[in-house]
């Protein structure tokens, strides 16, 4: 039922991105009177879902979810409708259109994505506000990863900066140490300031454990919040609101305590000291072969003191603004990490990947920071100067503006091919390294 619940939000979500961005060509094509033959969510070689015939053009949906196309007359798209080319230009036609009609058609999309992004933003932060950590209120200091062992950091300490600039906001901090060319961190230690250096190798590492693993997050206490009832805690009468703070003699203060100790030990019974009602108490419990024995801690942030920035109507624009703003230049910093550093494509996924970025329930404030955070990325990747995307045809419109000269047909043809299996390399590599990812675990 989870992975349905993401499948659903995966396909809403592609399926308003789809619609509108190619809303965003149609609209202009139609404005300055171009033939629109068929608007199409998701693709439909050899037959469609639905389809009807209204005004000339035909709408419908395909049965192939992915992407969507508009067909306009007179343009060498990914139809590839040579023959229709070979004919002189009709009025009507794309291609007869000048060259400043056919840019303004063509940026159509990636200017509806950008937009699209920017209101959804500004939505959200206007019905949900902006939760964060401070910094300062992470008391209990951070838990790490063996990432961050290697890099130096060790459970306990607290962030004081990185490279020598404070970072209000906890959930940025991981980001802008893989993002912003991070050479050190600050930390405090036992009551001591440490500098500890930041080298392209564990950058490296963090980009190939991007998704699987979490290089910091804010140590919390251990308390049981809720049992699943076939698993061990529950049978041998572990309830919520225990207090967990040893395990086999071993002092387990924190959750990532907790979780270290027992998964050293699976297949193993532990005895676990917790703290009920102000009473201590000892439990035998069995421990699983995943080193679990089936709790759910306490919500990390109600051990902490968070902020919350709301947003009126009219002040949600602006933060939609920049909140679009830092989501493009986060992710162009990302595009540069990925396709520069050694092993980072592994870190490429397809529809997968997307998918899991999904909640496993249905979480309206999280579905559309996503959509919005995709509209962004799907603006981006569009306006890349790749035949047989927008920027691909912007590339070539440029050129005739610039020279006056409209580019030869058949190189446009040959470019278009090329960049169709470039394009469907991507599509198989990402949804393959997927596959991958899948059997490997």
């Amino acid at each position: 039922m989870e992975v349905l619940t993401q499948v659903a939000q995966f396909i809403l979500s592609l399926s308003i991105l789809i619609v509108l961005h190619e809303m965003g060509h149609f609209v202009p094509a139609k404005l300055f009177k171009t033939r629109v033959e068929k608007f199409y969510l998701f693709f439909d070689p050899w037959f469609s879902l639905f389809k009807f015939k209204k005004g000339g053009t035909e709408y419908g949906i395909g049965w192939l979810p992915l992407g969507g196309y508009v067909k306009i007359s007179g343009m060498i798209d990914e139809s590839m409708d040579k023959e229709q080319m070979k004919l002189p230009p009709q009025d009507w036609e794309f291609r007869s259109k000048p060259a400043w009609q056919r840019l303004i058609i063509m940026l159509g999309g990636v200017t509806v994505n950008a937009v699209l992004g920017i209101l959804i933003y500004a939505m959200v932060l206007f019905a949900w506000g902006e939760e964060y950590l401070p910094t300062q209120n992470a008391t209990y200091g951070i838990a790490v990863d063996s990432l961050g062992m290697d890099m130096g950091l060790k459970n306990g300490d607290k962030i004081l900066s990185v490279n020598n600039i404070e970072v209000p906001n906890f959930n940025k901090i991981q980001k802008v140490i893989l993002l912003d060319e991070t050479h050190s961190i600050q930390v405090e230690r036992e009551g001591k300031k440490l500098d500890i250096p930041v080298t392209e190798d564990n950058i490296i590492k963090m980009i190939e454990g991007a998704g699987k693993t979490m290089l910091i997050a804010p140590r919390f206490p251990c308390i049981v919040d809720s049992l699943l009832p076939t698993e061990p805690a529950a049978r041998v009468g572990i309830k919520k609101g225990d207090k967990i703070i040893s395990i086999n003699d071993q002092p387990t203060r924190f959750h990532d305590e907790v979780t270290r100790v027992l998964r050293q030990n699976p297949y193993t019974v532990a005895n676990i000291v917790l703290v009920r009602n102000n009473d201590t108490m000892t439990i035998r419990t069995p421990v699983n072969g995943n080193g679990m024995i089936g709790f759910l801690p306490k919500n990390p942030s109600s051990f902490f003191k968070m902020d919350t920035i709301q947003y009126g109507f009219l002040a949600a624009f602006p933060a939609g603004i920049h909140k679009a703003h830092d989501t493009f230049d986060d992710y162009l910093k990302q595009m540069k990490v990925i396709f520069t550093v050694k092993g980072a494509h592994k870190q490429i996924g397809g529809f997968m990947t997307i998918g899991k970025a999904y909640s496993t329930t249905w979480d309206w404030e999280r579905f559309w920071g996503f959509t919005a955070f995709l509209s962004i990325v799907l603006a981006i990747m569009n306006v890349l100067p790749i035949p047989a995307l927008d920027g691909g045809h912007v590339m070539f419109l440029l050129y005739e503006v610039i020279t006056g000269r409209k580019p030869n047909e058949k190189i446009m043809e040959y470019a278009q091919y090329a960049g169709m299996l470039l394009l469907l390399a991507l599509l198989l590599y990402a949804n393959g390294n997927d596959i991958v990812r899948l059997f490997s675990k």
